[in-house]
């Protein structure tokens, strides 16, 4: 309770946090100082891919914290060059910039998009359309972004030059697309929004579309990247690559790194002092990343995803309280019946195993490579809850 009073007396109540003091955790489990374990289904929020502590990755960050920890981007350091070889060789991308966040890798996605255009066509080709239900980030530009009306107050006034379209209505796309355009960003997941795969012809019908007028595609893989779908990018599932892709969240396995992965047609775009970041590829961070990858692309390991995706909806295709099920890979949205999603993340607390919410949904993210057995217990206890 001591640290609970801390933190309620120092720190800023942005949050809305559960009464859970995490002590330190192993594999797929943490535990609370008062030594209480708890199943992870939550990887805080899709960072913890590989759970906690993963022995490989541990031993990857903590040797090159021994050995250099920082290094202004002025310089070059091997560790980085590595990792931006690993990153655009999995991918399939050309060159890569390393920031901190999600809303970082954004935020560079965006001034790519509108330099492009501004270097080929001038000025007054600016406008990015994003998707309604999207969400892109807490600074001012991806909260402008965002297509959620709940996050569009307090703040003003927004970043002008974004426009909203319904995602997988395709005449409306096309209302929105004029000579302004510069391009359109979209998650083939919405995360934030409720876990909602977009329609294979919509995605499809975007490409087309600005393909024909020169307008970029950025794909937000910011949650969606990095295998949690059961394909390195979730692009692979659409049989498209978008001219930028941004990841974070599960990119260093817990280590704050967010990337823009940039293809051949912007790949020059960014050059010196257009764009830049402090902490951008910190050695610790592309070590961590590095130690990601080297699972991630393994043999057979995105496999596992999908079958152990399988099994969850396998689950809760049994559950009588379960309406639907929503989402890719080991990214899960629940619709329920009758009980309310945050009471029963509060409920599953108590009884040792960690959920998350999206709007009304209970939604899954569990780490990549959690095992069977972990599994089957965390979905034995939201099964009792739901059933109960």
């Amino acid at each position: 309770m001591d640290t609970i009073n801390k933190f309620d007396s120092y720190v800023i109540h942005s949050y809305g946090r559960y009464p859970l003091v995490m002590d330190s955790g192993s594999e797929r489990t943490c535990t609370d100082e008062n030594n209480k374990e708890y199943i992870d289904f939550g990887s805080g929020i899709g960072t913890n891919s590989l759970g906690f502590c993963d022995e490989d990755w541990a031993e990857a960050v903590c040797r090159q914290a021994r050995t250099l920890q920082h290094s202004s981007n002025y310089y070059y350091t091997a560790v980085q060059g590595e990792f931006a070889e690993t990153l655009c060789k999995s991918t399939g991308y050309e060159k890569v910039f390393f920031c901190n966040s999600g809303a970082e890798a954004n935020e560079c996605a965006i001034k790519s998009a509108r330099k492009y255009s501004f270097d080929k066509y001038g000025k007054g080709r600016h406008t990015i359309i994003t998707l309604v239900n999207s969400f892109h980030g807490r600074t001012m530009a991806t909260l402008s972004a965002t297509g959620q009306d709940s996050f569009h107050n307090y703040f003003f006034p927004f970043l002008e030059g974004f426009v909203h379209a319904e995602a997988n209505n395709i005449d409306d796309l096309k209302s929105k697309i004029d000579d302004t355009v510069c391009a359109v960003m979209l998650e083939y997941v919405q995360g934030e929004g409720g876990v909602i795969a977009l329609d294979k012809e919509f995605v499809d019908a975007v490409y087309e579309l600005c393909g024909q007028r020169d307008i970029l595609v950025i794909a937000d893989e910011v949650q969606t990247g990095v295998g949690r779908t059961g394909k390195l990018l979730a692009g692979e599932h659409y049989g498209r690559k978008a001219d930028i892709t941004t990841l974070a969240k599960g990119i260093a396995g817990g280590i704050p790194m967010g990337a823009c992965l940039f293809g051949e047609k912007v790949k020059e775009v960014l050059t010196p002092g257009t764009h830049g970041s402090t902490f951008g590829g910190n050695p610790i961070a592309c070590a961590g990343g590095n130690a990601v990858f080297a699972k991630v692309t393994g043999e057979g390991f995105l496999d596992e995803v999908s079958k152990k995706a399988d099994y969850i909806k396998s689950r809760l295709a049994e559950c009588s309280e379960v309406e639907s099920v929503s989402g890719l890979g080991l990214m899960i949205g629940i619709t329920l019946k009758n009980k309310n999603a945050a009471d029963v993340v509060k409920t599953a607390l108590d009884k040792g195993l960690l959920l998350l919410t999206a709007k009304t949904k209970v939604r899954l993210l569990p780490p990549l490579n959690i095992g069977y057995d972990e599994l089957e217990r965390g979905m034995n206890i939201l099964i009792d809850i739901l059933e109960d």
